[in-house]
Order: C-alpha cells, then structure tokens, then sequence
C-alpha cells in the first residue's frame, strides 16, 4: 500500500512549486479516472466555521476543473455556500476522508447535491488535509469521474494525498502580524483554565495571580480573538488548536 501511495505521489514530492506538486500529483492518478482537483495552502479563520468563511480563506494553489466550475455558477454555489457538508470534516480537524463520508449517495437529500457536482465531473473525491503552525492549512480534494473507487484505491489515494499536503506545507508563508493572533502566556494560560470549567477565583489560585488581574488577562485574550463572551474566545481558541 505504501509503495503504491509513493508512486501516486512521486511526482509532487519533487516538484519544485505548490502548482508544480499539484499538477504532477493529478497526472499521476489520471489512469484511475482523476476528473478534478483542488489544492489549498490557507489560514484557518479564527470566526465561526462557516461556508462563507471557509471559502473566504482563500489559498487556492492549483483547480483543475471544468472552465463553467467557479463562484458565481450556479451549481458552484449550490455546493460550496448553500449545502457544504464537508465542514463536518474540517470541524473535526479530520486528516482523510471522502465527499461520500458525508454526502451518501444513497441518501435522497443528496441528489441535487450530487446533480451539481457532476457539473463538475465529480461522482466522488478523496481529500487529504495537514494541519500546521499559524493555523495553516493545506488541503487536498481530487474528484473521480465513477463513484465506485475500490477502498484500496482510496487508501492509497489518500496516503498520497497526504504526501501531498505535507509537500505543500512546505510552501506556506510565515503569518502577517495581521494574521497571527499574538496571545501572552497569561491570556492563554488563562483562557485555557476557562475553558476547564475554572471561575476568576480559581484561576487566581492557580496562577498566583489576583482575580482583578485574571479578568484582566482573560478580557485582553477574548478582545485579540475577536470574541463577544469567554465562551466564544474559548471556542476559537479550540477551533484555531491554540489550547
């Protein structure tokens, strides 16, 4: 299985550019019925995890798609705005998986799911996804024109596409002091005691520090991420696996 998933991903391994790898990566599989693919290198948003947001991010490195597939097209939206089951996935912070995870065919409430993505010549995927410093992600989908790949094929699919990710990791940009949240050991210490259930008091104890100065950490820490209560600073912090 291991040899086989080196051979996928040869090529991307010693590409020179993020397209490069990721064009390389697509020709390797295209004997097995490769249709599409879409590689990112982007920041998570420290907001709530939604469509838009993920789609904000941005980083598109490379898309190998149909020229009628891109925002705007009606089926393009449909699956990337109005129904995106894959958040699932990214909110599990999930390495490997397939669109058929999530959207089973079998299931009715799917059908215009998957009408659009054959616009897209995509009957099923296989994604891989690293997760870095900085929030950083790099991401992997490669759509199949048949939705019957064997689960040997995904496998080995998968461990390449992981090769992949890793790959492109490499071609990530440091953080601009726009992007990188910059919390004080304090403020993360504690908003890490908030988020086990610990009051001001508590914290003061543990940390040695007085309650008026607790608060003020934890206000400091909730302001940076843009949170309205600890509870949100807490979820984003999770949600950014800065705890």
């Amino acid at each position: 299985m291991l040899k086989r998933a080196m051979t996928f991903a040869d090529a991307a391994l010693a590409a020179p550019t993020p397209e490069a790898a990721s064009e390389g990566f697509f020709s390797s599989l295209a004997d097995l019925g490769a249709s599409y693919l879409q590689t990112r290198i982007y920041r998570r948003p420290i907001v709530t995890l939604t469509s838009a947001a993920h789609f904000a991010a941005g980083g598109i490195v490379s898309r190998i798609a149909p020229e009628t597939w891109r925002a705007g097209s009606p089926a393009f939206d449909y699956v990337c705005f109005e129904n995106n089951p894959l958040l699932e996935a990214i909110r599990g912070g999930l390495t490997r998986y397939r669109f058929t995870d999530f959207a089973p065919r079998a299931q009715r409430r799917y059908g215009t799911y998957w009408e659009a993505m054959s616009e897209a010549g995509i009957a099923d995927a296989v994604c891989a996804t690293s997760y870095g410093r900085h929030r950083t992600i790099t991401s992997l989908h490669l759509g199949f024109h048949e939705p019957d790949l064997s689960p040997d094929d995904a496998l080995a699919i998968q461990l390449a596409g992981l090769m992949l990710t890793e790959r492109l990791m490499t071609f990530a940009a440091p953080p601009t002091a726009e992007e990188e949240v910059r919390l004080t050991d304090r403020e993360r210490d504690a908003l890490a005691w908030v988020a086990e259930g610990k009051s001001d008091w508590e914290i003061s104890m543990i940390l040695g520090l007085s309650e008026t100065t607790v608060r003020f950490h934890v206000d400091n820490g909730r302001k940076k991420l843009g949170a309205v209560n600890r509870a949100q600073a807490v979820a984003r912090l999770a949600a950014a696996r800065m705890l």
